[in-house]
């Protein structure tokens, strides 16, 4: 007895086999340039930012098979009893935060980063890096925001000198912008950039080793271009900093 075979079952099986290894590239080339990323990270690029149609189940089972699922050890946290959730922005400009970081060249001389997001849609909107960052040039950067993106109604900050300088709230007064500062001993009331602060850390600064300023200020343009563009946020529902203000337009 003979049976006649369709040629669309090999084109089926042919066509499934490129797009699986069309999925186990793209997941290899993504938790090799960004060693931190788990499954969500890279599943949510796949669909939000590149925009595959591939459903979680098979992204999944693929991600297993490459082992990927091994690379990063969950870590234990501290879970807080009744976090008070922030105020959530309902268009860009109604409230921006910001922060200090610090880090260290292979001499190791102390750096310090500036770092101001908008809280609507996560995006980063500056990094300041420099030896030292006096109230002058936290300020002169929020001047220099403020003539590309516009005028924040808020902004959020902790007790830092340089936030609670006269320098800082006269600039703040003139502008008209209110200067939100959080309680002392409670990061969690600027838990935005709090969270931003964390991924830049093991994003970015954990990976590398610096031996001059200015590479950390090269550097600097290609994380803020990353983290807005190209990885999703899942403050954004799982779309980049970019696709949610360009939704809001």
């Amino acid at each position: 007895m003979i049976f006649n075979i369709s040629v669309t079952c090999y084109y089926h099986k042919s066509a499934a086999s490129d797009e699986n290894k069309q999925i186990a590239d793209l997941l290899i080339e993504l938790t090799t340039q960004n060693k931190n990323w788990g499954f969500g990270l890279c599943f949510l690029t796949l669909r939000n930012v590149i925009g595959l149609p591939y459903n979680h189940k098979r992204v999944y089972r693929i991600y297993c098979e490459l082992e990927l699922n091994l690379r990063i050890k969950p870590k234990r946290r501290i879970k807080r009893v009744k976090p008070v959730p922030l105020a959530v922005p309902v268009e860009p400009n109604q409230s921006w935060s910001m922060d200090f970081m610090h880090d260290a060249l292979t001499d190791g001389r102390a750096f310090r980063l500036f770092n101001v997001i908008d809280d609507y849609n996560r995006e980063a909107l500056t990094v300041e890096i420099d030896f030292s960052l006096p109230a002058q040039r936290v300020i002169r950067s929020l001047n220099q925001l403020i003539e590309c993106r516009g005028r924040p109604d808020q902004l959020r900050c902790d007790n830092g000198p340089e936030y609670i300088s006269n320098a800082l709230k006269d600039w703040a007064l003139e502008q008209g912008i209110t200067i939100s500062y959080i309680e002392p001993g409670n990061p969690q009331q600027n838990a935005y950039v709090e969270r931003y602060n964390r991924t830049m850390r093991y994003d970015w600064l954990n990976q590398e080793l610096f031996t001059y300023l200015d590479q950390v200020r090269e550097q600097a343009e290609d994380w803020l271009y990353h983290y807005n563009n190209e990885r999703p946020n899942m403050g954004n529902g799982g779309f980049t900093p970019i696709q949610k203000l360009n939704q809001a337009a």
